[in-house]
């Protein structure tokens, strides 16, 4: 936790003026940050960066010349610098997030308030001051073909079949995540099989990206992925993500099970959608196995939700410290004995899929 009485030092990078001085005058307004500088592309920033020593950059991911998302992958090895992307609505992003970046918000539009975006990029350059980098990993080369953006073509690698194991049907899988989930929820997937329990997925996000975001998990895992609609059927091979401003919650008719979507509403933990939510929902709605995940982000979402389930006989797992972002919602999910087994976002899914093949 970035201590309260220090002041976090944020450089702002856009290629936009107009952007620049929004941002810069939102963020000034904030306590406990100092805009100490502001570079025009990557090239700029790069050039300033040792000069101004920022704790926390915000980064467009668009920009002339060298783009957002090469800038991160030459920046962070030698600088690792937690950034927070400050984006349209644009598909790259999680190729920037992918490249180690910590967390993102989308630009306003004409039909947003600026005022509540400030706010949010506040929030989220407090949190990213005290985020674990995660220094990007080398890119192999890509095939001839390879579409632009690198990621999005590949191919998910092989992973084993649970097999026609009848009780495997009847479980459910609920997995939440915060700051630096995007990345860590996609380790976890894509070491599952396809024919994984029913799925169900929270990532805080902000409206228009979990679309996308469910769209390149299901590229890049075996199972099928998809942004979750009311009514969906949770089956076996299916990972449901939750809307953007949606609360999911699992509903349950005789052995039969869907979730619930709805638009707005009430926020829960401060969250729509909300771990706690989606947990809460199956400890009270659930009467077949369970299991839950609560991985990297700041607060306590999920926490009190997967303490409920755990009573309810659900296997638990939490990040570790190491490999989270931000150990915030894993650490009070352990400390109020939510989580039975702690483990990295690398080996959340051999745990869970040992647990799995015990059940009978």
């Amino acid at each position: 936790m970035w201590p309260s009485n220090k002041t976090i030092r944020v450089m702002v990078v856009d290629d936009s003026i107009v952007a620049r001085t929004m941002l810069t005058r939102g963020l000034s307004s904030h306590p406990q940050i100092e805009v100490v500088g502001s570079g025009f592309s990557a090239r700029d920033a790069k050039n300033k960066i040792q000069q101004l020593k920022p704790d926390v950059m915000t980064l467009d991911v668009e920009m002339p010349g060298m783009s957002g998302i090469d800038f991160l992958k030459t920046l962070l090895p030698v600088y690792p610098l937690p950034v927070i992307l400050v984006s349209s609505l644009n598909l790259r992003v999680f190729d920037a997030l992918a490249a180690g970046a910590v967390d993102f918000v989308r630009k306003p539009d004409a039909t947003q308030n600026n005022e509540a975006f400030i706010n949010n990029l506040c929030q989220k350059v407090v949190t990213a001051a005290s985020a674990r980098v995660r220094r990007p990993a080398p890119t192999p080369a890509a095939p001839a073909g390879t579409a632009p953006g690198g990621s999005a073509s590949l191919q998910p690698a092989a992973v084993p079949l649970l097999g026609p194991k009848p009780i495997l049907d009847q479980v459910i899988i609920g997995l939440g995540a915060s700051t630096g989930g995007t990345e860590a929820t996609l380790e976890v997937m894509k070491r599952l099989p396809a024919d994984i329990p029913g799925m169900l997925i929270v990532q805080h996000m902000p409206t228009g990206f979990t679309s996308m975001y469910a769209e390149r998990l299901n590229r890049l895992c075996q199972m099928e992925v998809k942004e979750a609609a009311h009514g969906d059927v949770i089956r076996r091979g299916l990972a449901l993500l939750a809307p953007a401003d949606h609360q999911m919650r699992v509903v349950r008719s005789g052995t039969r099970y869907t979730v619930s979507c709805i638009p707005g509403g009430e926020k829960v933990s401060g969250h729509r959608p909300s771990v706690d939510a989606l947990f809460l929902s199956m400890a009270e709605q659930v009467k077949c196995r369970m299991a839950g995940i609560i991985m990297t982000g700041m607060g306590r979402d999920g926490a009190d939700g997967l303490l409920q389930m755990r009573k309810q006989g659900a296997y638990t797992i939490g990040q570790d410290k190491e490999s989270c972002v931000v150990y915030g919602m894993p650490m009070v999910a352990y400390n109020i004995g939510a989580v039975q087994i702690q483990a990295s976002c690398e080996n959340i899914a051999s745990v869970l899929l040992r647990h799995l093949t015990q059940l009978s």
